[in-house]
């Protein structure tokens, strides 16, 4: 794995595992940006907290990197209705600003690409890169 790479794969890890614990010190935070069409808000802050800081360990662990990776586009997934919540109230229900409160959306989408790089194999890439098919000029 690639020295940059590698660096990011750390980064990534330490901020999950820290946003998930955070949903323990200051779950209101995040009950406050839940549609109200979703149940049971302190218990998926909760769930969600400990779902978050499991994958930021697991990232660390070679062996279930990738899956890992896999689960935090997943549950960036899950958690993108909150984040459109939040803009779709322009911010006011945790008193932010509209701008701030519609910048998180791009974020989140940063966040997910983010998490799917750390998914892809470089060993397969450059694999699947030199299997590809030559062209039909260059098999006649």
């Amino acid at each position: 794995m690639s020295k940059l790479k590698t660096v990011s794969l750390y980064i990534m890890g330490i901020f999950y595992i820290l946003a998930g614990i955070n949903h323990f010190v200051i779950p209101e935070f995040y009950m406050k940006i839940m549609p109200p069409y979703i149940l049971w808000h302190k218990e998926l802050v909760l769930i969600s907290g400990l779902i978050e800081i499991g994958l930021g360990a697991l990232l660390f662990v070679p062996k279930y990197r990738k899956w890992a990776a896999w689960g935090v586009v997943a549950l960036l997934l899950a958690v993108l209705p909150s984040h459109v919540y939040l803009a779709q109230t322009n911010g006011e229900v945790i008193g932010i600003s509209a701008a701030a409160a519609w910048g998180r959306l791009p974020i989140q989408l940063l966040l997910i690409a983010w998490a799917w790089w750390h998914t892809r194999d470089e060993k397969g890439a450059k694999a699947n890169a030199k299997a590809k098919p030559k062209t039909q000029a260059a098999k006649r």
